[in-house]
């Protein structure tokens, strides 16, 4: 998935809740209410793509749920708030998910470019290759749960794989069939 796609995506959940709010129409307490069913598309879309993008712990998915409870304009206005700021964010490249998921795209292709190799029969290239891209995904994995990626000490050196490997596993990070896969 590229970043254009979660802009393009968060557009079209932004297009949900002007639409909604255009629905709008006096109640006869003097407040603003909604197409219920437009609004409901807009709220739900919004959170699944939040929570996605996001993770569900993150303030905007937290903020976004307690602040559109019900169709009504200001619920719809303070929704579309939030998109804005959430698209904002993911175009500014500042959510470490989204950079995450830009990073597995570059890093298949570099797997593409190790099975090129492989096939021109440059299979030393071709595993370190491979080799590099296993090793900078555990880092992240690693940084993306506040794990130390380099040995404490005056020189700081970078942890071996294997190290981040085991530590991911014993911090229950993934399960211990993927410890072994990663270690083969």
């Amino acid at each position: 998935m590229k970043l254009t796609d979660f802009a393009q995506r968060a557009d079209q959940i932004i297009l949900l809740g002007q639409q909604a709010a255009a629905t709008s129409g006096r109640t006869p307490y003097g407040g603003t209410h909604l197409s219920e069913s437009a609004f409901m598309e807009f709220r739900v879309s919004a959170l699944s793509f939040l929570r996605s993008t996001f993770g569900p712990e993150h303030p905007y998915c937290s903020t976004f749920d307690k602040e559109t409870p019900t169709a009504i304009e200001f619920h719809a206005l303070a929704g579309l708030g939030i998109m804005a700021a959430a698209k904002a964010e993911v175009l500014g490249g500042w959510n470490a998910e989204v950079t995450g998921l830009v990073s597995a795209e570059i890093f298949s292709d570099f797997l593409e470019m190790a099975e090129h190799l492989l096939s021109q029969k440059y299979k030393d290239a071709a595993a370190v290759m491979i080799g590099g891209v296993l090793e900078e995904h555990l880092r992240q994995l690693c940084r993306m749960h506040s794990m130390a990626v380099v040995h404490g000490g005056p020189d700081h050196k970078p942890k071996p794989a294997d190290l981040l490997n085991s530590e991911l596993a014993g911090a229950k990070i993934y399960s211990a069939l993927d410890h072994k896969a990663v270690t083969t």
